[in-house]
């Protein structure tokens, strides 16, 4: 797309291009069949004998590779070999690497998990280098979007971002827990109980590692890569650090930055926690499974026309309107984990209060992806593509990724949970218990309190302290500061985000 040109908001994907669109869907797929064990299936199953402390820990695996992966994105775009093309000399070893090491982990992963004590930092690193790989298959994959679709269908690479990463994480999520689940195969998919669930661990690992193998091979073999003349080529790697920093010296692209860098704020605790506590309150999780599983189409649905809603006059008009209501969802989900129903079951009318705060949450989610994706799409400079594009997604990710340690920290720092017990103990007992009122959250706590016959009873939920916080602050920058600057941003001509160009 020249500087001059303006998408036209009601541009329908070219027929030319829906191969190359599926290709990207099914490249996205593969990043988000490990990034939804790691953001989903992992944390659920920990937290039934995991603080939100530790779990913080574990989330460093899943979210600092994509808010890092600028320091390396420069590699990624000038280093290449033209035998196999620019994009594809990364993305094939890279997905190689990956399924072999999801056919490691997935021989180790069930033992490693159903430890009485799991060693949640070595957990964490094997996350974390499977969520590197895929970071780095991201710059790859995100470059090469902007000259494998035409100009008049490049607004719709955020489409397949969206339709990828929504289908591996629901796949890895949403399928996977139900399909783990005892609960959920013995109600809905056996004749005969039993006390494990249809699909292990492992086992999904494995099935997923082979199928990284067959991808990768019809990349290799079947898919050719023609590259487009870049000014990356000429530059080598320190040239393209050399222009991050150019493109970072923009004062609209530094603008730009600091609203990606806090608007998440706001609906962190809300989509990190919400759904934890509900499991803690007893919802079941394949309860929760049925409700991304309804979810799902709507998002795919909602990606498609966000796109197309995000290509007229004021494409990131859509992102501020689903900017509210993220907050606004944010606040009802504390209100519907205030209200979940003590020592009885899950009415007809609750379950549907759930299930419609859970699809009015994701549909706001998907919005803002779609929308703010299209617009960094649509002002990086083509000539110098991926690394603009890595660099805007870096600091989308960042965004999301350094509030949520402290978010998780701060629900344990401001929970007061004592240990329960019978009458019947003694006093050397009660004394133990007398301690550990004030370290009942943790793990060892949890353990010592169930040693001694007792049980961790929540007197201060820090969720809502937290989750308040995140609102008010996130209301806060949106009227003082997230709202104005987008306005002024959307609007300058295209020219002005390009490196040489007033």
């Amino acid at each position: 797309m020249t500087p001059t040109e303006e998408p036209k908001g009601d541009q329908a994907l070219s027929e030319k291009d829906r191969g190359n669109f599926l290709l990207l869907v099914i490249l996205y797929l593969l990043q988000g069949i490990p990034v939804g064990l790691s953001f989903g299936s992992i944390p659920f199953l920990l937290k039934s004998h995991m603080s939100y402390s530790q779990i913080a820990v574990f989330s460093l695996s899943s979210s600092w590779p994509y808010s890092l992966k600028l320091i390396w994105s420069p590699i990624v775009d000038a280093v290449y070999t033209p035998k196999l093309g620019r994009r594809k000399s990364w993305i094939i070893p890279i997905q190689t690497l990956t399924g072999i090491l999801f056919l490691w982990l997935g021989s180790r992963i069930d033992a490693i998990m159903n430890a009485e004590h799991v060693p949640i930092y070595y957990l964490t690193f094997l996350f974390l280098t499977t969520i590197f790989f895929c970071a780095t298959q991201d710059i790859a994959v995100d470059g090469w979007a902007l000259t494998l679709l035409s100009k008049e269908s490049l607004s719709y690479a955020s489409t397949a971002q969206t339709i990828g990463l929504n289908t591996g994480y629901f796949l890895s999520f949403t399928v996977f827990l139900a399909l783990n689940s005892a609960e959920f195969s013995n109600k809905y998919l056996r004749s005969e109980p039993l006390d494990t669930g249809l699909v292990p661990l492992g086992a999904y690992m494995k099935f997923w590692g082979i199928m990284y193998f067959v991808v990768t091979a019809w990349l290799a073999f079947v898919t050719k890569e023609n590259d487009v003349p870049s000014e990356d080529d000429q530059m080598g790697v320190r040239g393209v650090y050399e222009t991050i920093i150019k493109i970072c010296k923009l004062s609209n692209v530094r603008s730009f930055i600091a609203v990606l860098l806090v608007s998440k704020i706001g609906f962190i605790c809300h989509e990190t926690v919400t759904a934890l506590k509900l499991l803690e309150k007893g919802f079941s999780k394949e309860d929760l499974a049925l409700a991304v599983l309804l979810d799902f189409p709507l998002q795919v649905l909602f990606g498609y026309y966000a796109a197309k809603w995000s290509n007229g006059s004021r494409p990131l008009k859509p992102w501020l309107y689903a900017f509210f209501g993220r907050l606004v969802c944010s606040a009802l989900g504390m209100l519907v984990v205030a209200g979940y129903p003590k020592d009885q079951e899950v009415g007809p009318i609750y379950f549907a209060i759930i299930m419609s705060s859970t699809v009015l949450s994701s549909f706001m989610s998907t919005v803002q992806f779609v929308s703010i994706s299209a617009f960094m799409t649509s002002i990086a400079d083509p000539v110098i593509g991926g690394t603009y594009m890595t660099l805007l997604n870096t600091f989308s990710n960042f965004g999301g990724t350094w509030p949520k340690f402290f978010v998780l920290e701060a629900v344990d720092y401001f929970t007061v949970s004592t240990c329960s017990v019978p009458d019947s103990l003694n006093q050397v007992l009660i004394v133990k218990l007398f301690i550990l009122e004030f370290s009942c959250g943790s793990e060892d706590g949890k353990a010592q309190c169930k040693d001694l016959g007792g049980s961790c009873e929540i007197t201060q939920d820090g969720y809502y302290y937290a989750g308040t916080m995140c609102v008010i602050v996130g209301l806060i920058m949106l009227i003082v500061y997230v709202r104005p600057v987008t306005k002024q941003l959307e609007v300058l001509s295209k020219r002005k985000w390009r490196l040489g160009e007033k």
